[in-house]
Parts: C-alpha cells; structure tokens; sequence
C-alpha cells in the first residue's frame, strides 16, 4: 500500500512496510524509512500508483482554479476531501484528491491549514492584501529578471546606476539592485565592481571614491543643521600690544595659530603662540559642541574641504588679518643672544593680526639666506613680509634652538629626506568639476624655514600646555610614543607621559581647535587653567577620571583615520590622474620593500606602488618602470620594470618605517606613518 503522509510540514509518498495501531513503518522512493504516525497518513493512494504518479498529482494541482476553490470552500474548517469532492464532483479520483491536497498545501494566501487534512480559507481582506503581495513580488522578479539581463549584456539601469554608491558601500541585501547585481554578476561570472564598470555605471571614478566616504562618514550628507550663531563678545577680553602674524596655505580659512615677537634688541624676546580662541564662545554639550563631537575633525582632500564647525563660527574665531582676535597666547620668554627659554606665560587676549602670510606664496621669498640678510625688503619681495624680516629671522632662529634640544633627547637628527606635494586643481572651461579638473602637483621640501618656524613653536604650544594641565592636576588628551624601536606606536591617552618621535617629556595637541575636536577639549582645560589656577579642577569641563575623555579619544582615533584615508586616497586618485593627463611614460622610483613582493616609492611623485614579484632588488635602489596603464577606480599603476639605475642613486631609508605597507591591494588605503602624523600636526 502506498500513502501520502506529512513529515516535517512537508508531503511525500511511501510505501507501507508494517503497520502498527498508531503509527506505520515508510520506505521513500530513495530508499529512506521513517516511522509515521498513522494520524499523519492524509491519502491511501494504492498498491501500484505507477512511477509518474506525484508528478502528474502537482500537475493536476498546478491547475486548480485557486480562486474557485476559495469561493466553494465553506466559512468554517473543512477537509481537503470535502473541497476535491465539491471541485470535481463525479470525476473524483485519488489523483484528483492528492492534486487538491497539494493545491491547498501549497496556497497558504487562500488556505491555511486548521489540522490533520484539514484547512480553513483566509477571510476576503486578508486574501485581497497576500495577492496583491505576490503580484508585487512577481512584478519586482521580472524587473530583477529584466535588469539582470541588461547588466550581463552591459548595459546599466537607470535604477542602479542611482544606487551604485549604496550597492557597492552599504548594500540592502534585500533591495531588487542588489539582487539583479548578484545575479549578473554570477552569470558573468565577474565581480560586481567589474560587472558595473563594463556597463559603464561609473561615471566618474572621482565621485566613485568620494561618494564612497561620504556615504560612510557622512550618510545624512555633510550640510550643517541650523545652528545659533556665535554670540561671544571679543571685546570683552583685555587687548594685547602684540602685532601677530599667521603663516598658512593660500586655500586656508581655519586660521588657528599666528606667532608675534616683541623686545628684538632688549636682550629679552617674548615669543607669542596666539591659538584661535573657539572654546570660549561653545561649551561641552551645547548645539555646536554637538556637531563638532560628531564630526570630530575637519576633513581635507584636494579641492575638497569638510570643516567641523559651521562656516558662521570659523569666520567668528578665524585670525583674519586686520581683526583683533580672541586667542589663547603663551608668551614664551627667550634669551635673546642664546635662544634659551627663561619662562612661560599663558594668557586669554584679544590679539591684533596684522598679517596672513602665505607660505605657498612667500617660500620662495623667505629663505635662510634672506633670514640671514639685514633688515629689510629684498627686491621683488612680497609687500606682505615688509617690516617682517627681523621677527621671522629671529623665530628661525628660535625654531633651531627647539628642534636642537628636541633632537638631543630624541637621540637621532629626524630626518626629513622626502618633500611634501602641493595639489592645485584647475577646472578646464566648459566641465563640471568631478574629476575632470587639471591638477598640478609641486614639490615643497620639508624643514623649509616658514614650515620650521610654525611646526617647532606649535611643539611647544602642545608641550607647555600639556605640562600645565598636568600640573594643575586637569585631565587631557595627551599624545605619546615610549620610544622609537621599530614598531613602537604613537598612543592617545589621558595622561602626561613622553612623546620620544618629538622627543617632548609630554605632548597635547591644543593648537587647532577650529580644525580638531581633541584640541577643542584641551583649550577647555587650559582657558580653566588660566582663569581659575588652583580651583581649575573644579570648574573645568572635564574632571579628573572623567571617563568621557576615554570615549572622545576612542571616537577621534577611528575619525582621524578614516579622514586621513580617505585623503590619502583621494591625493592618489589625483597623482595617477595627473599621470594620465600629462602622458607621463616612465618613472623613477626607489625600491621600499623586497618581500614577498616589490614595493616601490616614485622619486617626484607622491606614490607608492608594486612591481611584483620575481624581479631581485634590494631595498633602496633606483629603478626606471615604464608606465602600462593607470586604474582610477582600483587606484593602482601597472607597471614594467626598464632599468636598474646607479647605486649611489640609491636614497637613505627615512623614518617612515612603515611606509612599504602604504601601497593600496585593491581600494584599500593605509595611513601615514605615526612620525609623519606627528609632524603634519605641528602645522
């Protein structure tokens, strides 16, 4: 005797090896037995039912008219036999029962079973709302179905190529694009990058990287929500007889820091460290506190600016030239013929800004032979810099003196043995800038005087002031490095300990609070410090302990590093693109790492690449690669090695140790070494 029976919600077909009073021993088709309770047993289909029986069981099923079906069932519960013998009246038949059996097992939108065999029919509202689902969901399968064979032919919909960015970042797994996606891309067998780039979906691999962070950074977009304007009086503060000076790029608009010098020729010089003031006009968990916790730094990128704070509270605390600012100012007191410091002050001011000067615009103005020159305007020097020549000779002086004290303790000269890279942007007459724009790429050596000056009196801003808080008892954010073995950190933490990469017995970033929330925080604690001395702990917005810090600190690290790659990605989609644009061929470049694979760095361009392996060099010979190709969407250079150059070519290794790692797999971008964040940071 053979059965159907449900197992597992499921119906089969078996025959019968033994029968007990409640329950029966099924061999399946496949060989498998089963002990089935007789209570599961729905249909006793014959001794021979033939080998096509189910098959022709589901096709029968397949047409039954479902909703006549629902229209002859009754209101209450019925058995499946009583609905077969209704639908098919004299024509009933085994088959025809087993076909209206799988019909209703498998129409859970009109029928849902009510027990053994047993089914009751979904009421009239429910039944019209589960079609109207299925037709949505078959209509949906055959726009996946429609868009799946136009990705495979290379062509993109319209739909897909507005979700590229979300299909390819942070993908619904569930969305119809994502789903037509997957499948083109198995039937291409390619990924879904590839997929999409053949159907030309990409339509700018620029916004293709920077959508890309956006949407995980900034998912709610990058717009400031409405914000109360500043409202702090500057002219509340007491006035400083100080003429200060700021020394930034020309693009700059977050003026944190400028610099004054007063009593040249006494024998005793105040150096002034004039820092923008924004802590004084936000508090810790106001709105804007708010915002710029959440943001947590400001973002840079060539030709692209993201700023922590609203564009109405930069232009506040900006140090505009021709403004009296508010500033908190250390006036260091210097040795005049020594350089030697003989003391420190720290001070809430209103602080004159006489000049903005431009370093990209003065360095070639202001060089060690015109700082070592006599008082005065060279010819064709820039007008901004007249009168100026003796402060800035002297704080270059000065700034040695810093960074000799500083080399000593590090126990090593740094060494500074690769320049900086300028990006300029140029949008070409008649484009959109996405990506389009001309982009040139100079060269400015590091430890040029103008950079010197600023980095050495920034270290010791952050220094002084990180001592201060230590020693008033106030908690900070604190920057350290135990010492520079290979592979010896720089920590962020909440205690004073020695920072051996600048060789500083402690070290708090506190010199942009407009561009860094951690700034922000210290200036906090330091205004306490200045206005309250000894009490300062009971006032200051952080106490001592505070766990908050901890959590600003974890929080600003993960920021600052999607930040800085997210620049380090977009400085290199520029640099391939200005190897595109200007059909550069060959290029020379300097072997950083031998193993297990060639990484080399290029010697006039900021990039670094492989070669693959199989080629025997060593690390720091120069080589000559010609250009095969550049891939601005995986951001890399293919490259064939030409010729293995002179020795003495070869470049000292610089501090960078772990700069052999920065060669991106695939999208991937690595992070400056912790030495060169620690020197862009003086800035």
């Amino acid at each position: 005797m053979h059965v159907i029976f449900e197992e597992s919600g499921k119906l089969a077909l078996g025959r019968v090896l033994s029968q007990a009073d409640a329950s029966a021993q099924i061999e399946l088709d496949s060989g498998k037995r089963s002990k089935v309770k007789l209570a599961q047993v729905l249909v006793q289909v014959g001794a021979s039912p033939g080998e096509n029986f189910m098959a022709n069981a589901h096709a029968a099923a397949a047409e039954v008219d479902l909703a006549l079906a629902w229209e002859a069932a009754p209101e209450e519960a019925f058995g499946f036999t009583e609905l077969a013998a209704e639908y098919f009246g004299a024509s009933l038949s085994v088959l025809n029962q087993s076909a209206m059996l799988f019909a209703l097992h498998d129409a859970p939108q009109y029928f849902r079973r009510n027990g053994k065999g047993q089914f009751r029919k979904a009421d009239a509202q429910t039944l019209a709302l589960a079609l109207a689902a299925i037709e949505r969901k078959r209509v949906q399968q055959a726009q996946i179905d429609q868009w799946t064979t136009d990705l495979v032919a290379g062509i993109c919909p319209a739909s897909v190529r507005e979700n590229l960015f979300k299909l390819l970042f942070k993908p619904d797994k569930n969305a119809p694009e994502y789903k037509a996606v997957a499948a083109a891309a198995r039937q291409a067998q390619l990924g879904a990058l590839a997929l999409l780039e053949r159907a030309n979906a990409i339509d700018s691999p620029y916004a293709f990287h920077w959508q890309r962070f956006l949407l995980e950074q900034f998912p709610k977009g990058i717009a400031f929500a409405p914000l109360p304007a500043p409202t702090f009086d500057v002219a509340n503060l007491p006035l400083s007889t100080a003429q200060a000076f700021s020394i930034d790029d020309s693009q700059t608009t977050e003026i944190d820091d400028a610099l004054s010098v007063q009593g040249l020729g006494t024998g005793t010089v105040t150096v002034g460290i004039h820092i923008a003031a924004p802590g004084l006009g936000m508090q810790a968990g106001d709105a804007v506190d708010t915002v710029a916790r959440a943001r947590m730094s400001t973002v840079y990128a060539p030709g692209n600016k993201i700023t922590m704070l609203p564009d109405d509270w930069v232009r506040h605390f900006t140090l505009d030239a021709g403004k009296a600012c508010a500033a908190v100012s250390l006036l260091v007191t210097v040795d005049e013929a020594s350089c030697a410091i003989t003391g420190v002050e720290s001070r809430v001011e209103r602080v004159h800004i006489a000049h903005n000067l431009r370093h990209d615009v003065l360095g070639e103005v202001v060089t060690l032979e015109w700082l070592m020159e006599s008082p005065g305007q060279p010819p064709g020097a820039s007008k901004d810099v007249e009168g100026l020549q003796p402060e800035l000779a002297f704080l270059h002086r000065f700034a040695l003196a810093r960074k000799a004290e500083r080399e000593l303790v590090r126990g090593k000269p740094e060494n500074f043995n690769r320049p900086d890279y300028n990006f300029k942007l140029d949008k070409p007459p008649g484009t959109e800038p996405l990506g389009n724009e001309i982009v040139h790429i100079s060269v400015r050596p590091r430890g040029e005087p103008l950079d010197l000056i600023v980095a050495e009196c920034m270290i010791v801003a952050n220094h002084h002031w990180g001592q201060r808080l230590a020693n008033c008892g106030l908690p900070g954010i604190y920057r350290s490095q135990h010492s520079l073995a290979p592979g010896m950190k720089v920590r962020m933490g909440t205690k004073a300990l020695p920072h051996a990469g600048i060789g500083v017995p402690c070290y708090a970033w506190s010199t942009s609070p407009l561009r860094r929330y951690t700034d922000m925080v210290n200036q906090w604690q330091i205004i306490a410090s200045i206005q309250h001395g000894a009490t300062a702990a009971l006032v200051a917005p952080f106490k001592p302990k505070d766990a908050g810090l901890l959590g600003i600190i974890g929080a600003f690290d993960a920021a600052y590093a999607s930040y800085n790659a997210a620049q380090n990605e977009m400085e290199r989609f520029w640099t391939l693109k200005h190897i595109a644009q200007s059909g550069i061929e060959q290029l020379e470049a300097n072997v950083i790492k031998d193993q297990p694979e060639l990484v080399l760095r290029a010697a006039d361009l900021p990039l670094v690449f492989t070669l693959g392996a199989g080629s025997n060099l060593a690390r720091g010979q120069r080589v000559r690669v010609a250009v095969v190709g550049v891939d601005l969407i995986g951001l890399q250079v293919h490259t064939r090695l030409l010729e293995v150059m002179n020795s003495e070519q070869a470049e000292e290794p610089s501090d960078d140790a772990d700069e052999a790692d920065s060669a991106p797999k695939s999208l991937e971008i690595a992070l400056d070494s912790p030495e060169a964040l620690e020197q862009a940071a003086a800035g």
